[in-house]
């Protein structure tokens, strides 16, 4: 697992920025993602994927140590769908 700080280092090396630049950037780009999340709205990004998201109803659960019934509030849960080229990519296939 990559740490915040290894990410920012990687990203700025292969992008030939300085670190402080490309912390603003990557910090830009989950802020863009996360606003057009809240809109209800999904982001796509060609040959990465797709960050969107999906209503959870209202429910009622149990309490696993007392069996007892617990309301479970609706929200809204975060969603990745990941490319078909990023599929490939993870599992070693190219296209043909």
């Amino acid at each position: 697992m990559a740490t915040k700080a290894e990410m920012i280092e990687a990203v700025a090396e292969a992008a030939g920025q300085s670190k402080a630049d490309t912390e603003k950037t990557l910090g830009a780009f989950f802020d863009h993602v996360t606003a057009e999340m809240k809109k209800g709205e999904a982001v796509t990004w060609p040959g990465f994927g797709k960050f969107s998201t999906s209503a959870r109803a209202a429910r009622t659960g149990r309490n696993p140590q007392t069996g007892a019934p617990v309301k479970i509030a609706a929200s809204t849960a975060a969603k990745f769908s990941s490319s078909s080229a990023l599929k490939e990519a993870l599992n070693g296939k190219k296209k043909k």
